[in-house]
This record gives structure tokens, C-alpha cells and sequence, in this order.
């Protein structure tokens, strides 16, 4: 190649967001260099993408970021559920302002719904990218294989058999560089990457224009609940308002109840232009029903619901992470998840591939896998905003009503003499049940499966679910993430993911499975594959203590089977029993899963 390059790295991160920063950070625990230009001078100045399924806080806690999202964030007790209200002050009776008109829990009830204790030792986070991002740029920045710099955009690319040839300009000094890298990362948001790697994309519908009003202001006199992650405020005195109400999220920094200091206020109107923030902030007033809102005004940004999502998420050597791959409604908050999830799939392959460990195959597997439940992300966040489309209907208010005949039908959440009161809120209560389809998709946010060449089926029939949004099965069965136990070692107690930290491989076999640890270990060492094998269980002789049978509820392997992990928590094998050779086997499913073929035991 003529052309002078100026950078070598193994892998080009394109974008600083979410899925940019989380890649570096895995790339540089995996031991892989990497450089990451983003055209932005700095993280966002924005307060979006802030729920943090349990699947983001497990990734996040191998990452070792956990202890200061945790630190930050809400605390349990301010989350456990979302509530919805009268118009908060103004017109209309006084004694309607400000009524609970109906709560649900969500996302685990602040870690109090057993289903989701027993599904992992993480619960969910609530903290914005606002101040997730610059811890994220912290800890990328801490690593000596990974370079990033702001304030550097993306202007070209080629690629060819055995690399990718990138141009990128410096927009502080205006002068252009040349990246040569083995592969890159798209985790712009479609900007720029998808264009010039000649993605197609296969879906983008725009659903509805919302503004978010980031503001400093104190309701503590106005809200009566401190355990919401969102409330929404129906005010019946502007009666134009009522198709969606108004939307508040606490953003803290310091208290995340009814007086914290700061928070995001999204309201939806055909007529929204968030060029006139004080028109906005009038409307914002309207909506919560609090005529004299005189809060700062830290940011207006205007935007779109929308599904979009490309054909395939390999191009070459470019890979599309987060939502240059696909964008998903907020509600249910998959979107931040998705993208972190996606990573955590790719970054091992990469990683393994470029070591040599593992075949190019291996890295087809990531469009196979993440794909169809990106797909189903956007599927069931769709079906969440059509729930929200009928939540003021089930409320009984209507745009087309007076605000008088409105406080009519709210009057009815609170007065039993009202006629058709418990109608009203038995229809409320039954929307609430649907809105579970958004507010506890637990199936969706923790217990998607793969199904590819990098998992080794068994045969067994795929568990069915009495309901496949809401509630998650643990299952040992391969292509599953593996079950949360509790084990204990010398007396510590330990989450039995933790064997997978740090981009490991984990054999974990029964009581009698100790040839299956042997095996491993020996091909382990044979093929430098970072693994850690365990025999997991009670009795004498085990590697780790299943102290509270945990483990023994969901293994369903018997004490001569075993089961082996990939280094992203999912099950690539399972042999319930014993196996004539266990050594023959495991090379046999390594070869499989990492798309090696031809090398044998």
C-alpha cells in the first residue's frame, strides 16, 4: 500500500457515546489496543439512555465500573415503580391537585421482586449518560492499550481483504490523518460509518416528535411520592396536553426523590419547536399544571420516537454496535442496554480472532446472534408506545372533553361517591397490568437466547415461557445465559458469573466432573484459551460450595455432566451426562464454537 498511514491499531472505535466508550474499556481488559475518535469535543450534555437493565450492571460490573454507577445513582428506595398523577397545582379543584391516580413496580421493585433477586446479583441502575459517560470515558482513558480522542472525526473509509484504511480529521488543528486498522467498530449512531461501509438498513419508521426539557428546579412541594423512577402528570385544565401528559425523570445529582435538584421533563405536542425553549417551558407548565414553573434551563432537545435497524451488522471488517445498528423506542429502556449488550457479544470474538484462538467464523456469529434480539427489542418497545397511546383513554380524559368534565373523571381515583369509581379504576388497574409489558419485560431485558455456530446444541426442546416478555426461565439449556447462583469458596461468597470475568471461558461440572475440569484445563492450556474450570455442588471434593442450591434448582445436569460458558455469560454446551471422552468432546466444541475446525486434541 502507497498511501503513508499514520496510526497502526488493531481496532478503530468510531463514536464516544455508550457503545464506543464500553468497547474500549473491554478491549482494553481483553488485552487489545485500540483507538476511538469521536467528532464531539465532549461526552453528552444531555440526560437520556438512564435505566441500566440487571444484564448492563452485570457487563458494567465486569468492566469494574458497578461500585461508582452505584455510588451516583438512585438508590433502591427511589425506584421502585412509576406513578401517575393529577395536574400537581393551578386551576381546578383544590383538592385534585396532585392525586395518585395509579403506580406500578417496575424494573424489580428497587431489587424487592424475588423473580429478578433470584435472576442476578445485580440490580438495575438508574443514572443518566449525562454522568455515566464521563465515568466511562475515565476508565477508558485509564488503560494503556486504548487511545481516545475527542473532537476527531471520521471523514473516510476503505477497506480490503486484511484491513481497513480510515481517514480522520483533527477538528481542532483541521489536519487529517490515516488509521490502518485489522477492524472497526461503527458506534456513531449511523452518522458516518453506515454510509461509507455501505450498510443497508431495513427499517426506519419515525413514531411520534417529543422535547426534553433538562431543568434545575425544586417540586418537592408539589409531588407527594419519593419512589419513582418516572411520573407522569395529568393536568385536565389544558385539556390539549391529555393524549400524553408530561414525563418526569429525577436526575439528581445529590437526591433523587421528590427534591432532586435536577430533572428531565418530556412532553409531546404536533406543534413542538424546541428553537422557542421558553414556548416549551410554557407547555411544560401547562402539562404539569404549575403556573408559576420558573426553573433553570439547562438544555431543550427535540426529538423522534423511531424504529430503525440495518440488514447486517458486519460489513467486512466493520462492525455496527448500539444504535448505528439499530435504534429502539425509549419506552422499556432498551435502547443504552441493547448497545452495551452488543458489545459484550463482539468484543471476546475480536479479541479471540485476533490472537488467533479463534476462526473469522466466529465473528459471523455476532449479526446472528445480536440481530434477532435487537429485532425484538424494537418489537416490544413498539408495542409499549401503543400501550401509552390508550393510557389517557383508560384514564377517562380526552383532549376532546373540558377540563371541567376531565377533573370529573380523575375525581373518580380518589372519591368513592363519584359514580362509576370503581369501574373507572378497575379499567386504570387493568392497564397497569399491560403497561407490565413495559415496565417488567424481564424475559426481554435478561433472558434472550443465541443460536449460532458459536453454541453447541443439545437436542433438548427450548423451555416455554407462560409469558415470554415478562418472565424470565433460567435454563442451563445451550444458547441460555447462565442461571444466577450463589456459591462460596474459603468461606467467600461469590456470584458464579464471576468465573467468566475478565474474558473467560468457564467449564463448570458437577460433583463427579473431574475429568471434565482435566480436559479443559489441558486444552486450555494447549490453546491459550483464558478459561477457569470448577466443579460446583455439595459434598467433598468440590471447587465451590452451591451453599444456598441454587445452582442445584437450575443446572439440570447430573454429577458427572458439566457445562461450558462463554467469556459474555452464555451457555455454548451441555452434556447432562458423562462422556466417554471428555477430552475428544470439549475439542470438538471448542472447534465449533470458535470456528477452528481443523485443530484437534
Amino acid at each position: 500500500m502507497s498511501e503513508k498511514i499514520d496510526v497502526h491499531v488493531p481496532v478503530l472505535i468510531v463514536g464516544g457515546g455508550g457503545a464506543g466508550l464500553t468497547s474500549s474499556i473491554l478491549l482494553s481488559r481483553l488485552g487489545v489496543p485500540s483507538l476511538l475518535v469521536t467528532r464531539y469535543p465532549g461526552t453528552t450534555n444531555l440526560p437520556r439512555g438512564h435505566i441500566l437493565n440487571q444484564h448492563s450492571m452485570e457487563i458494567l460490573t465486569d468492566m469494574g465500573v458497578t461500585p461508582e454507577i452505584r455510588a451516583k445513582g438512585a438508590p433502591p428506595e427511589n425506584m421502585r415503580g412509576v406513578a401517575w398523577y393529577s395536574g400537581l397545582a393551578g386551576g381546578g379543584p383544590e383538592d385534585a391537585h396532585g392525586r395518585l391516580l395509579g403506580f406500578v413496580e417496575a424494573w424489580g421493585g428497587g431489587y424487592t421482586d424475588p423473580d429478578y433477586i433470584a435472576a442476578s446479583p445485580e440490580a438495575i441502575a438508574n443514572l443518566s449518560l449525562l454522568r455515566t459517560e464521563p465515568m466511562l470515558k475515565a476508565h477508558a482513558e485509564s488503560y494503556a492499550e486504548a487511545t481516545v480522542r475527542f473532537n476527531h472525526e471520521l471523514v473516510g473509509l476503505e477497506q480490503d481483504a486484511d484491513g481497513v484504511t480510515s481517514t480522520i480529521l483533527d477538528r481542532g488543528t483541521g489536519e487529517t490523518y490515516t488509521v490502518r486498522s485489522s477492524y472497526l467498530l461503527g458506534a456513531d449512531a449511523g452518522r458516518t460509518v453506515g454510509e461509507l461501509a455501505g450498510i443497508k438498513v431495513t427499517m426506519h419508521e419515525r413514531i411520534r416528535k417529543l422535547v426534553s426539557l433538562y431543568l434545575s428546579m425544586d417540586l418537592s412541594q408539589y409531588l407527594p411520592g419519593d419512589d419513582s423512577i418516572l411520573t407522569w402528570v395529568f393536568n385536565p385544565e389544558y385539556p390539549e396536553h391529555l393524549d400524553f401528559g408530561a414525563v418526569l425523570v429525577p436526575q439528581g445529582p445529590e437526591r433523587w426523590d421528590r427534591h432532586s435538584e435536577e430533572w428531565l421533563l418530556a412532553v409531546s405536542r404536533p406543534d413542538l419547536d424546541a428553537s422557542q425553549p421558553e414556548l416549551m417551558l410554557q407547555w411544560a407548565s401547562e402539562a404539569l399544571g404549575i403556573p408559576d414553573l420558573d426553573p433553570e434551563i439547562i438544555s431543550v432537545s427535540e426529538w423522534h420516537l423511531e424504529r430503525f435497524l440495518i440488514d447486517d451488522f458486519r460489513a467486512g471488517r466493520v462492525f455496527m454496535v448500539g444504535d448505528a445498528a439499530h435504534r429502539v423506542p425509549p419506552s422499556g429502556g432498551l435502547g443504552l442496554n441493547s448497545a452495551i449488550q452488543d458489545v459484550y457479544n463482539l468484543c471476546w470474538k475480536l479479541a479471540a480472532v485476533l490472537a488467533g484462538r479463534a476462526g473469522d467464523g466466529l465473528l459471523d456469529t455476532y449479526t446472528v446472534e445480536r440481530r434477532p434480539v435487537n429485532l425484538n427489542n424494537i418489537e416490544t418497545s413498539t408495542k409499549s408506545v401503543g400501550g401509552q397511546m390508550t393510557m389517557a383513554s383508560s384514564l377517562g380524559v380526552s383532549p376532546s372533553k373540558s377540563a371541567e368534565e376531565n377533573w370529573a373523571e380523575l375525581r373518580k381515583f380518589w372519591d368513592d361517591d363519584v359514580p362509576g369509581a370503581a369501574e373507572r379504576r378497575h379499567e386504570f388497574n387493568e392497564w397497569l397490568g399491560e403497561s407490565t409489558l413495559e415496565y417488567h419485560q424481564h424475559n426481554v431485558d435478561f433472558g434472550y437466547t443465541y443460536d449460532s455456530a458459536a453454541v453447541v446444541g443439545d437436542g433438548s426442546p427450548a423451555p416455554v415461557s407462560p409469558d415470554e416478555i415478562r418472565l424470565y426461565q433460567p435454563s442451563t439449556r445451550p444458547g441460555h445465559p447462565l442461571p444466577h447462583a450463589w456459591v462460596e469458596r474459603s468461606g467467600k461468597r461469590l456470584a458464579l458469573r464471576e468465573l467468566i470475568h475478565g474474558g473467560h471461558f468457564a467449564l463448570i461440572a458437577g460433583e463427579k466432573g473431574q475429568a471434565w475440569v482435566e480436559a479443559a484445563e489441558k486444552i486450555a492450556q494447549e490453546r491459550e484459551i483464558p478459561l477457569r474450570a470448577a466443579r460446583v455442588g455439595l459434598g467433598k471434593n468440590v471447587d465451590y460450595i452451591d451453599i444456598r442450591l441454587a445452582w442445584q434448582r437450575n443446572r439440570a445436569i447430573s454429577p458427572e455432566g458439566a457445562i461450558l460458558v462463554r467469556p459474555d455469560g452464555y451457555i455454548a454446551f451441555r452434556s447432562i451426562e458423562a462422556a466417554d471422552d471428555a477430552l475428544s468432546t470439549l475439542t470438538a466444541v471448542f472447534n465449533q464454537v470458535l470456528a477452528t475446525p481443523g485443530q484437534e486434541d
